[in-house]
């Protein structure tokens, strides 16, 4: 919920269901957030103190992301504005994380490039207004939310991998083994590479030693994320450079890992960037980023339709149509 532009509370429903199956089950999810959609809603309202029939509009989630799970949350939303005669406002998942640095101080200033990190995506964004936003960098195959889930799972960590990967991390030694770092033209991206020579370094290491990765966790640990947040890092500081903009800011779940956190404070003294990062609650996929997106756009009266489908892939910049 918010209200002129204050995040009145972040209410969010978690999917601890995909644990056991090692990753984000689609059918389990659309599943679950047909569950939870409802309860959801009204712990928000009940919370804020704020009746259905004081409402100016309702936000939802377009895309990109999950078909099903975007389903349930627009059939809802749409049903939801339809009833009360609200106007419906359509949110891109990637901007929306953009935008939560605006819930709360300090926010960047325009023009800024922000690094879209998560578990589907990974983009450098150049930011000239809220609602005014080009990528001008992404991956060309998996996220590198994905290349940290998948490397964790090879060395038998629990789902989500990526958390208990930087955790460990923290205690390892960055320095104690060399993986290859995936160098695309311009300012792309490529993270398919680092899961297949962590898969044969594994494979090749345990061979000669079967007790290898458990002597040596942390340390294989802090080598996977120093080579990750590399290659991030690489890119950005060439953006950076490349049109002149020393605002930066990260955005998405993986902006919760520490090891990028202090790399980004590392060169923020070096290179006198001024570094954004949004509390953790507001990195991972929540409610106040959406809610904050759809403020923005109501200011300047974008609304949609009824009719309006969820787009698995829909890209920034694509905000619907005047109501």
């Amino acid at each position: 919920m918010i209200s002129d532009g204050k995040v009145l509370n972040n209410i969010i429903a978690t999917q601890s269901v995909h644990e056991k199956y090692g990753g984000v089950v689609p059918e389990l999810a659309s599943r679950a957030h047909q569950q939870h959609v409802v309860p959801v809603v009204h712990e928000a309202l009940t919370d804020s103190g704020i009746s259905k029939g004081e409402l100016s509009a309702v936000a939802f989630t377009r895309g990109p992301g999950l078909m099903g799970s975007l389903l349930v949350g627009g059939s809802f939303a749409k049903s939801f504005a339809f009833a009360l005669d609200l106007p419906l406002i359509e949110v891109n998942h990637m901007e929306a994380h953009i935008l939560a640095h605006f819930i709360e101080d300090p926010k960047p200033s325009f023009p800024f490039i922000c690094l879209t990190v998560s578990g589907g995506h990974t983009q450098l964004v150049l930011v000239r207004d809220y609602l005014d936003m080009e990528v001008i960098g992404e991956t060309l195959d998996d996220a590198v939310g994905e290349a940290f889930d998948k490397t964790a799972k090879l060395l038998g960590l629990p789902y989500p991998g990526g958390p208990h990967l930087d955790k460990l991390a923290a205690t390892g030694n960055p320095g104690a083994f060399v993986f290859p770092i995936t160098s695309m033209r311009g300012l792309n991206y490529s993270f398919s590479g680092i899961k297949t020579a962590v898969l044969y370094f594994l494979r090749d290491r345990v061979q000669g030693d079967p007790g290898f990765i458990e002597k040596r966790l942390p340390d294989i640990c802090a080598s996977i994320q120093y080579t990750l947040i590399k290659m991030l890092l690489l890119k950005l500081m060439k953006a950076s450079t490349t049109y002149g903009i020393d605002q930066i800011a990260i955005a998405g779940g993986v902006s919760a890992n520490q090891g990028l956190r202090k790399a980004l404070a590392g060169l923020s003294e070096k290179l006198g960037w001024q570094v954004f990062i949004p509390r953790l609650e507001y990195c991972t996929d929540n409610a106040a980023m959406i809610a904050m997106a759809g403020h923005f756009k109501y200011q300047k009266g974008i609304f949609c339709d009824l009719d309006v489908s969820p787009s698995a892939k829909m890209k920034i910049g694509d905000h619907g149509k005047n109501k």
